[in-house]
């Protein structure tokens, strides 16, 4: 799947975690990587998404106990996750815990849609609909999902620390 899995692992479970999908949070870029570090930090457990988005492109929607591989901005992979919890809710049902459990600062309901409903109208999110022009509402349908890092890897961790680093120094030249 990656090389980075490949230099943290050997032997059998190599191939294993080659084939596990691979678990991406928004586009690439500082974003993702923010939201990596969160889930590295233990402070981001949970994510949700539009039901829309398995059912428009066949996939699957996640089960308990079903793991794969968190990659970062550069497609590396730097964590197995395993999912603990699935929900299909109503996006008018959605509660503070999941604000709380998705760790980016939300802390109710209300925040948390509207900074999920930003995203989900965004020109660059509805491009990939053959119908671009879905609504949201209360009565949208929202997969929520909890998971936990099972496995880290350690090439990776470094790297993440070394990309982190460059960035602060960024900001401040």
């Amino acid at each position: 799947m990656n090389d980075d899995i490949a230099t943290a692992q050997s032997g059998p479970e190599t191939q294993e975690l080659a084939a596990l999908p691979k678990a991406e949070f928004m586009m690439p870029g500082p974003e993702r990587d923010r939201l990596v570090r969160l889930i590295l930090d233990g402070m981001k457990t949970a994510t949700s998404a539009l039901l829309l988005d398995y059912t428009s492109c066949g996939e699957p929607l996640p089960r308990v106990g079903d793991r794969s591989v968190l990659v970062d901005s550069n497609g590396q992979g730097v964590a197995v996750l395993a999912t603990t919890d699935i929900a299909v809710t109503r996006l008018g049902d959605v509660t503070d815990r999941q604000a709380l459990s998705e760790g980016e600062g939300d802390t109710t309901a209300a925040q948390w849609r509207r900074t999920h409903e930003t995203f989900w109208n965004s020109d660059e999110y509805r491009a990939g609909f053959a119908d671009p022009t879905f609504p949201i509402d209360d009565d949208t349908l929202v997969v929520l999902e909890h998971f936990r890092v099972t496995e880290r890897f350690e090439v990776a961790e470094q790297r993440m620390d070394v990309t982190n680093t460059d960035e602060r120094d960024a900001e401040h030249d």
